[in-house]
């Protein structure tokens, strides 16, 4: 026992036996500074300053943009630009969901692949009637937001003031219908007997999503117009318009013909669908 006291005395001794750090003139010797220290003042503050040193470089590294010379360390403009990119990349995703569900629904439309839907003859006009009736009183944010998405949407082609007692479909065809609307044999169109090369007219304002040949129905030309309405013309000799092409109502869109394996001889094979569901083209439509 005595001789760890004696050993914890000696150690005591040493850390505080105090020392003198004197700066002198070389050439005079004369003392400048002197300074009083101790082992254990030097051992504290030798630990004090390397932690300070250790957190001033941890808080220049994390903090600044030295740290991108830092191996590990990304850019602050390489961050942004990712982020950027995900957004991007997750609006991307999203319209592709959309144009999926848009192409399967003309697909829908070019097979025929529909249940059996009891249509109302006047759901078209209603439907004109209520978008009449919303822009009846526009706000300055809802004209601002109309002008903005007319330029935006290339599909929206129509204005939205248009008075739905104007809202006529114009007669693609003048002829006899061979055969008629049936949904039971799902046979969704009108078959219009006419002469070969007879001009085939658009049945109201539109863009053509689909201007191409097929082997069933021949040369076929499909239009959107306003209100999720669609018409189709199938069996034509040729088209004269092309896809993205805008179209008035009235104007010659393809010249009938006899193309395609499903024919039966020169006529129009029309048809209309509304929100994705075949309507009798007669309700709205005289062909004599």
């Amino acid at each position: 026992m005595a001789k760890k006291e004696k050993k914890k005395k000696l150690l005591k001794k040493k850390l505080l036996h105090k020392y003198r750090l004197v700066v002198l003139n070389e050439d005079t010797f004369e003392e400048r500074y002197a300074i009083k220290l101790n082992r254990l003042n030097v051992f504290v503050l030798t630990a004090l300053s390397a932690i300070l040193l250790v957190g001033f470089t941890t808080i220049l590294i994390a903090y600044t943009p030295l740290r991108e010379y830092i191996p590990g360390y990304s850019s602050t403009s390489l961050k942004k630009k990712a982020t950027e990119l995900t957004y991007k990349v997750d609006s991307l995703q999203q319209q592709l969901v959309f144009n999926d569900q848009y192409y399967a629904s003309i697909k829908k439309v070019l097979t025929g692949e529909v249940a059996e839907f009891d249509f109302n003859r006047d759901s078209i006009i209603e439907a004109a009637k209520a978008e009449d009736i919303e822009a009846v009183f526009p706000n300055k944010e809802d004209s601002l937001l109309r002008a903005k998405a007319a330029k935006e949407d290339k599909y929206n082609l129509f204005d939205s003031e248009t008075n739905s007692s104007n809202f006529v479909l114009f007669p693609p065809v003048n002829g006899t219908i061979s055969e008629g609307y049936n949904l039971e044999e799902k046979h969704f169109a009108v078959d219009v007997v006419v002469p070969e090369t007879t001009p085939v007219k658009a049945t109201a304002d539109g863009i053509v999503i689909f201007a191409e040949w097929t082997v069933s129905t021949g040369y076929v030309i499909i239009l959107e117009h306003s209100n999720e309405l669609i018409s189709i013309y199938k069996h034509n000799g040729s088209v004269t318009k092309e896809q993205g092409d805008l179209v008035k109502a009235g104007e010659v869109i393809a010249l009938s013909g006899n193309t395609g394996e499903l024919t039966t001889g020169p006529h129009l094979h029309f048809e209309l669908w509304s929100k994705g569901y075949p309507i009798n083209p007669t309700n709205f439509i005289d062909f004599q």
